[in-house]
């Protein structure tokens, strides 16, 4: 049965995959808290952590040098809400020439609109060849 999420959710992140792919820093800016902290999982297996100036300068550049604009490629795979705060899980493709991703987005709702105050970025999983996070029971039980 499909879920239906919070509308002002959806719209947030369709304003933020546009946004952040059209490199609109100004509204970039305002999407974000202050006290961001943006995650990223590295190929040596690491997780490397960004502030919100180390993002922003990273997307700021990008937009100086004339980058094209990123793919908005998008599929929001869930969202859980508690109050003012809420953590969506999308699969998120940047472009062709980058690998998807499976982003968690750490949402908080401030002064009646939200706002990303983290972010998580995996690499997407190989789903055919996935064992999943257990391993098989090996004894019978419940």
């Amino acid at each position: 049965m499909p879920q239906s999420h919070n509308p002002e959710i959806l719209a947030f992140i369709d304003l933020l995959a546009d946004a952040g792919s059209h490199y609109r820093m100004d509204e970039m800016e305002a999407l974000y808290t202050e006290d961001l902290g943006f995650l990223v999982l590295t190929p040596q297996g690491d997780v490397a952590r960004f502030s919100k100036s180390e993002m922003m300068a990273e997307f700021r550049s990008r937009r100086d040098a004339g980058e094209k604009p990123l793919s908005t490629e998008k599929r929001i795979l869930h969202i859980e809400e508690q109050g003012d705060e809420a953590t969506a899980i999308l699969f998120r493709r940047m472009s062709q020439d980058a690998d998807p991703a499976l982003y968690e987005l750490r949402l908080r709702r401030t002064d009646g609109k939200w706002k990303v105050a983290g972010e998580t970025v995996l690499p997407w999983p190989d789903l055919a060849n996935a064992k999943g996070f257990l391993p098989p029971r090996q004894t019978a039980g419940t």
